[in-house]
């Protein structure tokens, strides 16, 4: 507007044409003769901002059907420009969750050194939800206990802990998530009271619990996704049957293919040799998970092949091989 005054000034007081004036102050003459044209949109502004103040939480597409239904033929990415000018988007609710540095320490060395907590979610045929919570040994790779119901809450967990700890003994630390369960003022008030650290994974980061992940994948694959659970009850017995299964009678990879009761009683006996890899197992070297975490022997590697990265081979490990005939003449 300033410079349309400029040249209306010039124009009034020294007798200049207007291309004259616009040539002079370098205005465009389209600029000047511009006239501004009537807001078709004032009407459907004011009533989208009215319907927008009575229902807060509508986004535009939900405005734009209010709209229609009153009989205004209105576009959408009409109303979508309209909605944005007049600032009407819905704030979305962040959820802000904690920071928290790494876990820091190394791997667990014995059995009841650090326990995996953790809840896996499920189904029963009448179309209820239930959860599970999954208790795992770091070491042992043992499963002190599975609970099961429709709602499991701090107070529930703790009752299901002090059951597993007069069996298996307490351990010296919890991994667990920072669900609400984990972080409650009952449950760290709990753990402050038997002596328990609690040690509460970075969110986001499930690998930071990396061995239970494991496990809740085993037991939805072999037991959630094989069974068919008729109520809570039949839930609470297959899960328990499984669970006493995976202890004393399913192999486990990272130990040798023992079982995890197998591999804890070894650990316990002070003389155990504790070979990882268990008598007529076809394969000549083992996984270095077992050799890396301590759990086990490096065998020797065949011809031609080296173990990268790995410890090197214990003697005991050597066999040596049959020696064919007419072989020593070579």
């Amino acid at each position: 507007m300033s410079a349309r005054r400029d040249v209306a000034f010039v124009m009034a007081e020294y007798g200049l044409s207007e291309r004259q004036a616009c040539k002079l102050l370098e205005v465009d003459r389209s600029s000047v003769r511009y006239e501004a044209r009537p807001d078709r949109n004032g009407e459907l502004r004011k009533r989208l901002v009215v319907l927008a103040q009575k229902q807060p939480r509508y986004g535009y597409r939900r405005l734009w059907v209010l709209l229609r239904r009153e009989g205004r033929g209105v576009n959408l990415k009409r109303v979508y420009r309209l909605y944005r000018e007049a600032r009407l988007g819905v704030r979305l609710a962040v959820r802000k969750r904690p920071k928290r540095l790494a876990p820091a320490g190394l791997p667990p060395r014995a059995a009841n050194e650090e326990w995996a907590l953790d809840f896996v979610s499920g189904a029963v045929a009448g179309g209820g939800r239930i959860r599970i919570l999954t208790v795992l040994d770091g070491y042992t790779r043992q499963c002190p206990g599975i609970e099961v119901g429709m709602s499991i809450g701090s107070r529930r967990v703790t009752r299901a802990l002090d059951r597993m700890i007069a069996r298996w003994g307490a351990p010296k630390r919890l991994r667990c998530d920072n669900g609400p369960e984990f972080t409650s003022r009952h449950f760290l008030a709990w753990c402050e009271k038997q002596g328990i650290e609690v040690v509460h994974i970075q969110p986001g980061r499930p690998m930071q619990n990396g061995y239970l992940e494991s496990f809740n994948g085993r037991l939805r694959d072999e037991c959630l996704n094989a069974n068919w659970f008729a109520n809570l009850a039949e839930a609470k017995e297959k899960i328990e049957a499984w669970r006493k299964e995976y202890n004393s009678e399913r192999p486990h990879s990272s130990l040798g293919y023992r079982t995890p009761e197998e591999f804890a009683r070894q650990c316990s006996e002070p003389t155990s040799t504790m070979k990882a890899i268990p008598p007529g197992r076809p394969c000549e070297w083992m996984d270095r998970t077992a050799v890396l975490a301590g759990k086990g022997t490096p065998m020797v590697a065949p011809r031609g092949r080296a173990l990268a990265r790995c410890a090197p081979p214990c003697r005991k490990a050597i066999t040596r091989r049959a020696v064919p005939p007419g072989w020593q003449d070579r």
